[in-house]
């Protein structure tokens, strides 16, 4: 997902043994379950690598090199590609399913949770260097770039691979979902994370994580920022690596967002340590907080984020032995890449008694918009900004951090990302000019240029991916025909406009212009309301289409890079991906789940926990929230993946819907729907989509047709009109489902126009 980095951490990611379970011999945790590893090893007893850190990942189909060996292809030059297909030319796109920053914000962590590739850092004299040209004469080129290219540095082989047989890559994280972004892979980072000494001695710690002031500690917190564990450090970290917060994954630093979520999740561990009876040993109560932070994980995982984002999966059967779930190269290089997400700024709207005079000055200074309004304050914070910026998290506050992150929607999972990511990640600024951090301004504040769509589609054929059309047939989807079949638009011609340079159209900056936005509701944006135009817009039309520029940039579908064609792919209905990156996710997701003996649905204590202590793992990301900062539920959306409906154009209706019992593999939903349009609805078709293999079983009031996880609700005789501010209650049904995920439908529509829910 967001930000996979290239990070090497040698001696630190020591591997746990399959004995040491969790950094402390066994015979010091009397819990009556079984405890994972840190690393992985030991999840699946009949094969206890699968899954393991430090393990080559798996691949769908075969590494595609040109000697089959080592050797990328070439193709295009991806800056190049980046500035004609990744370049979002300033506008803004939002998520067309209302999903929040927390979209791509719970991505990023859970990424950190299952994969970071062997790699070195540029300017490592052992690493492989295959730097990306950068040319200053390309008319598309905005930027600024005094070193003269694109730093890149290969993976490394994993080891026995590249030299006779096709070079693999290696996952030095484990692959599974097990809060490894809060205790990490090893003892000697779990020791330095825990309160208590640091002797080589895990018997005497205490079983709360170490924080400072309720923030992660930094690596001078323990007085030799020498001997702490190590982090990335880039950006503004780099001189002063000291100040930078310390965590189980070393890329805890890398933006605003992944570092207030891994201090809710150390502040959830000490929490629920303090539940616990004092009887117990430090291990038995650290033992027991991770068992139940590595399951909210999971669970609010396959409850709210994927069904957030539309990624069905089949229901749960039960752990799968026969399943690996091991991290696919595919996967990892690929379909989780969804850079397009990430938004250009942190927008926090809070109290502005919370801070004094001196930080709010502070942040201006910065370079961070500060707007008080009596007794409000609202924050926006530039993405740049926020990289590698840990003294940040605490100007501005936990709470306000992680509320502003659920107010906004985040950018469409589209082809084009933001410039911040696309043309200056973790770039410094250049000195004295800080009112140019985003928008059309940023070419300016900047001489150096590194490209994370650049970087995406060289890492694909760094690491031997196969092409789009290959890639699809991997996945068990038919090949592409013609560039029009990707994008879902009607031509991949240029069109005959005079604002063009007819025959090098692609050359042409005017090709890039937005002729037309529209909202989420598909009503058209006016182009002369500035805040209309940054703001709401979730679909474009330019002077080009996008089928017009692939097909100037690769010439036939044949050749388009994997990252690319994935992109651009018209999204599926009821989710925010086109057709392969949907097929990856759920793939990949569902591996996750059926093979992970430590999924929550295969208890492994749970049960055990919740009955003997009253702590139970089945909670809201929202609920955390509230349980661990200064906010309320009250200042929470109900579910803080998707947008308030307060803050979204007016709805043609709203759904309540409401699950009144439930019983094994079975429950029971009662709905209304209310007409808040101005005219009377006469015969209504109700439509959502399910995410977790549930089946509706009996209906009243109505009539249901479900195709897969499709479900459409048609109106009787008796109830087929809804007069304007009426409503029509009484509409309900059985349905199927496993125990353990029922995820509710994040979004309905009547008569395929939008419904706000209650």
């Amino acid at each position: 997902m967001p930000f996979p980095r290239a990070a090497r951490l040698g001696a630190a990611l020591v591997a746990a043994g399959a004995v040491t379970l969790t950094g402390t011999p066994a015979a010091h945790a009397v819990v009556p379950f079984p405890v994972a590893s840190l690393n992985g090893s030991g999840n699946n007893v009949a094969n206890p690598t699968w899954g393991q850190a430090n393990t080559p990942y798996s691949r769908v189909g075969a590494a595609r090199y040109v000697n089959g060996l080592s050797q990328p292809f070439g193709g295009p030059n991806v800056r190049n590609i980046s500035n004609r297909v990744h370049n979002d030319a300033n506008q803004n796109l939002f998520s067309e399913r209302r999903v929040t920053q927390w979209g791509f914000t719970w991505g990023q962590f859970i990424d950190h949770t299952f994969g970071l590739r062997d790699g070195r850092e540029p300017g490592d004299p052992q690493g492989e260097t295959a730097n990306i040209p950068f040319s200053t004469s390309d008319p598309l080129e905005e930027f600024t770039n005094t070193l003269g290219y694109i730093p890149f540095v290969r993976s490394n082989p994993a080891p026995g691979t590249g030299v006779s047989n096709a070079r693999q890559q290696t996952n030095t994280n484990s692959s599974y979902l097990n809060g490894f972004p809060v205790y990490g892979p090893d003892n000697t980072r779990l020791e330095w994370l825990r309160t208590g000494p640091v002797d080589g001695n895990l018997a005497n710690n205490g079983a709360t994580l170490l924080l400072s002031n309720g923030y992660l500690p930094r690596r001078d917190a323990r007085g030799n920022a020498g001997a702490a564990p190590v982090m990335e450090l880039n950006g503004r970290l780099i001189g002063q690596p000291g100040r930078a917060m310390v965590a189980g994954d070393v890329r805890a630093n890398e933006n605003l967002s992944l570092t207030a979520t891994q201090t809710l999740f150390a502040r959830e561990h000490n929490r629920i340590v303090a539940l616990l009876p004092g009887a117990l040993s430090e291990e038995d109560k650290f033992q027991i907080a991770r068992r139940v932070v590595m399951a909210e994980q999971q669970y609010i995982t396959y409850n709210e984020f994927l069904p957030a984002l539309g990624v069905a999966l089949p229901r749960y059967t039960g752990y799968n032995p026969a399943v690996n779930a091991n991290l696919g190269n595919e996967f990892a290089t690929v379909g989780y890449r969804a850079h397009s997400m990430i938004h250009g700024e942190f927008e926090l709207e809070t109290n502005a008694s919370r801070y004094s005079q001196a930080t709010l000055d502070a942040l201006a200074a910065q370079g961070v918009e500060v707007a008080v309004d009596g007794d409000d304050a609202e924050i926006a914070i530039p993405l740049n900004l926020a990289f590698f910026n840990p003294d940040l998290l605490e100007q501005v506050q936990l709470g306000p951090m992680l509320l502003g992150l659920g107010l906004e929607s985040q950018y469409k999972n589209d082809e084009q990302i933001d410039n911040q990511l696309r043309s200056v990640l973790f770039q410094i600024p250049v000195s004295g000019n800080p009112e140019c951090l985003d928008g059309p301004g940023l070419p300016e504040c900047f001489n150096g240029v590194v490209d994370l769509g650049a970087v995406d589609i060289e890492r694909g054929r760094d690491h031997g991916m196969p092409t789009y059309n290959q890639m699809r047939q991997a996945f068990g989807l038919p090949p592409k025909a013609s560039f029009t079949a990707i994008t879902g638009e009607a031509t991949d011609a240029f069109p005959a406009d005079p604002q063009l340079t007819a025959g090098n159209e692609i050359n042409d900056p005017d090709s890039l212009d937005t002729l037309q936005l529209f909202d989420i509701d598909g009503n058209a944006v006016d182009l002369n309301d500035e805040d209309a135009v940054e703001g709401t817009a979730t679909r474009e039309v330019r002077r080009t289409t996008l089928a017009a520029r692939l097909r100037a940039i690769y010439g036939d579908v044949a050749n388009v890079d994997a990252f690319v064609g994935m992109v651009a792919e018209q999204h599926v209905p009821g989710s925010d991906f086109g057709e392969l990156q949907l097929a990856m996710w759920a793939r990949q997701f569902q591996a996750l789940r059926d093979g992970d003996r430590f999924f929550y649905g295969n208890d492994q204590g749970l049960t055990y926990i919740r009955n003997t202590y009253g702590i139970d793992y089945r909670r809201t990301l929202g609920q955390i929230i509230d349980l661990n900062t200064d906010l309320t539920a009250a200042d929470l959306n109900h579910n803080v993946f998707l947008v308030p409906e307060a803050d979204l154009p007016a709805p043609a209706c709203t759904v309540a819907f409401t699950q009144t019992t439930e019983w094994p593999g079975n429950f029971q939903v009662n709905m209304t729907i209310t007409n808040t349009g101005a005219t009377p609805v006469n015969g209504w078709a109700l439509r959502w989509e399910w995410a977790n293999g549930q089946t509706v079983s009996e209906l009243w009031n109505g009539v249901v047709s479900q195709s897969g996880r499709n479900v459409t609700v048609t109106n009787t005789a008796a109830n087929a009109t809804i007069a304007p501010g009426a409503s029509r209650g009484g509409i309900g049904f059985n349905a199927q489902r496993d125990n353990f995920t029922n995820a509710r439908p994040p979004n309905f529509t009547l008569n395929n126009r939008r419904c706000a829910t209650v």
